[in-house]
């Protein structure tokens, strides 16, 4: 059986269309599929040279055109020429526009285009890289959330997954040799985070950790009693703070993102 021939067309980047043909073609593992992203499609010439193209290579078009005139003529060209066609957005916008009586913009590429919440969200992604790690103390204070714990316990993912939700975090490490930055005890409670997880479950991090960077696993940051004392200084600091606390231990990043969400909303 020859690889399936697949085009995907576009009159914007073509993302959309080519997720939903990856992800169907996923679902059948005889043959890999070919994949032909043809983005920015702006004329009726390009249109039918796909269509040759698709003929020629016992192909199928997928697209994702807005324009009822684009549309119209990609559908009578590969009927005309036998080709499959699969329109994967047009008949969503009918629906939409018949079921509420709306009218289309026909505008490409709308939902690509930068707006509020796009920047929202850059910038808290910056803020949690410029402020990872306690780089410094200053982002405490403009913070929305910060996360306090000791090293392994997920702070710079959870920190990184909570700026895709537009949110600014700061997270600090909390070391017994280290004496916890002031900026902490001055900003609310509520605010802050503590990230708690058994001995056992983190001596297995840290060892797995070591491993993984050609280290002895047997050196004092994976030591057990080295851990309780860490984890022991961390939980004075967090009842100094008075910060509610989440047991990180068998939880995955998302999970634990999701109690923080929650206890946010709700504040």
């Amino acid at each position: 059986m020859n690889n399936p021939f697949i085009y995907v067309l576009s009159d914007s980047v073509g993302e959309t269309a080519d997720l939903v043909v990856k992800a169907a073609t996923s679902q059948f593992h005889q043959s890999e599929a070919i994949i032909k992203r043809i983005p920015y499609v702006e004329d009726y010439a390009t249109l039918s040279e796909v269509v040759a193209l698709a003929k020629l290579n016992d192909g199928i078009i997928c697209f994702t055109l807005v324009k009822p005139k684009m549309r119209a003529f990609l559908l009578k060209e590969a009927e005309e020429n036998g080709v499959p066609v699969f329109d994967i957005v047009g008949p969503l916008i009918d629906k939409i526009q018949t079921s509420y009586k709306l009218q289309p913009r026909y505008e490409p590429g709308l939902v690509r285009k930068l707006d509020d919440d796009y920047f929202k969200k850059v910038e808290a992604i910056e803020f949690a890289v410029k402020y990872d790690d306690g780089r410094d103390p200053r982002g405490i204070l403009k913070a929305d959330i910060i996360l306090v714990g000791v090293s392994r316990t997920s702070k710079t993912p959870l920190s990184q997954f909570l700026a895709h939700k537009r949110l600014k975090v700061a997270n600090v490490p909390i070391v017994p040799e280290v004496e916890p930055p002031q900026e902490l005890f001055q900003v609310s409670a509520k605010k802050c985070i503590g990230l708690m997880i058994s001995p056992e479950k983190l001596n297995n991090i840290r060892r797995e950790r070591l491993k993984s960077l050609g280290l002895n696993d047997g050196a004092i940051y994976a030591n057990i009693e080295r851990i309780k004392e860490e984890l022991d200084f961390f939980e004075k600091v967090a009842g100094k703070i008075g910060c509610q606390v989440i047991d990180v231990s068998n939880k995955a990043v998302e999970e634990t993102a999701g109690v923080i969400l929650n206890k946010l909303y709700k504040h």
